[in-house]
């Protein structure tokens, strides 16, 4: 269902693609950030890169099912349009 609406709004599969490949940087960059805080704030950052790091597997799904949905799109049979209406 979510990738039929998706499909529907017109997003494709590379922006979702990309959003998990930059998920994924962006949890190597808070779990970096998170090495660098004081002893306090540490555990406040790691679960953040942790949250953020559970994000790009669904992206990735989302891409490949939205993917899925244009091929499958693409590959249907189009009906003629006649000039008057039915």
């Amino acid at each position: 269902m979510v990738p039929s609406v998706l499909h529907r709004l017109g997003l494709r599969d590379w922006p979702l693609h990309g959003a998990s490949l930059g998920s994924i940087a962006l949890c190597l960059g808070l779990w970096i950030r998170a090495k660098t805080v004081d002893q306090d704030e540490r555990g406040n950052a790691e679960r953040r890169a942790i949250f953020v790091g559970l994000w790009p597997p669904m992206f990735w799904l989302l891409g490949d099912a939205v993917g899925r949905r244009q091929a499958r799109a693409l590959s249907r049979p189009r009906r003629p349009r006649l000039p008057w209406p039915r």
